[in-house]
């Protein structure tokens, strides 16, 4: 059996990285919380915690940190049987989730706010690439994500949500500055453009769908949904741009899309561990919900299955 206040000071430090910070939410001592690892570490054999700046999980340390998140929305749900309280509970619990950065920036914290509204389950949200974010599901990190990649993961299942649309654009001033005779080939070659980070492959997709070529122009890395928009407008660089967010800039002119007018759409699907804990089957129907009205269509799975 698990000691689970001990386990309770593994999952603290896990999360805020420090023995101090841990123990500042138990309202303890950083060498109480020390000995509750410690002894829990003895008893299991193995360590679960790598000590340093920040204090990093083990393998074994992230499985039981991830079990004690589940056992917490369990206890959650059953607490207002076991007390009778049946308004808001007196327990905040975290709902972990992985979203990539435009999703964030788009339709998914319409998704949030309803479960967050509906339920009062507070969410944890790491950022990560769309391609990556499962990632986080496979090391136990969170127990749903926001994906492109629609292969299967371990105890978990997968709904096809739709499509968020790109476009390659930039600001008119950058259009006269560097397509003066046109968007070519050889043109791109030399202009500079923007990726997110070293994982976007956006716009190479684009302009070898486009224009056939391996692009290889000046780059400039802008890590933020918000900076990528912002920059393209002040005409810093071209990119793809959500077309969520593009589209009003577009319509004004503060904008101009690079021909051939090729959009470029990415496919996300919702990835979530089979778990029976209503809050998870919660934040699953109004992200869905959210998806359909937000998104190109996808092929449609009913998320009660999951």
């Amino acid at each position: 059996m698990l000691d689970y206040p001990s386990l309770a000071a593994v999952g603290l430090v896990i999360r805020e990285g420090s023995f101090e910070r841990a123990a500042d939410m138990l309202g303890i001592t950083p060498s109480a919380v020390s000995q509750r690892v410690k002894g829990l570490e003895e008893r299991l054999g193995a360590i679960l915690i790598v000590r340093g700046q920040p204090c990093l999980p083990t393998d074994l340390g992230r499985t039981l940190a991830a079990h004690l998140d589940m056992v917490q929305l369990l206890e959650a749900e059953l607490e207002p049987a076991l007390t009778g309280n049946f308004g808001n509970s007196g327990s905040q619990v975290t709902l972990k989730v992985a979203v990539n950065a435009d999703s964030l920036a788009t339709w998914f914290p319409q998704a949030a706010t309803a479960f967050g509204r509906n339920t009062g389950i507070l969410l944890d949200i790491t950022l990560d690439d769309e391609a990556h974010t499962r990632d986080r599901l496979r090391a136990s990190e969170v127990l749903a994500a926001v994906t492109s990649d629609p292969e299967p993961v371990q105890g978990c299942k997968t709904i096809a949500l739709g499509a968020l649309n790109y476009v390659a654009c930039a600001s008119p001033d950058f259009m006269s500055r560097y397509f003066s005779s046109g968007v070519t080939a050889e043109a791109l070659l030399k202009a500079p453009c923007m990726r997110f980070d070293r994982r976007d492959r956006l716009q190479t997709r684009w302009a070898s769908e486009a224009y056939g070529i391996d692009l290889a122009a000046p780059t400039h890395w802008v890590p933020s949904t918000q900076a990528f928009l912002d920059l393209a407008l002040a005409g810093l660089a071209w990119g793809l741009q959500p077309i969520p967010l593009a589209q009003a800039h577009l319509a004004a002119g503060r904008l101009v899309e690079l021909p051939p007018g090729l959009r470029v759409d990415v496919t996300l699907y919702w990835t979530a561990v089979r778990f029976h804990a209503a809050s998870l089957r919660q934040l699953t129907n109004a992200v869905f919900v959210t998806a359909r009205q937000s998104l190109q269509p996808a092929s449609t799975v009913d998320p009660r299955g999951l």
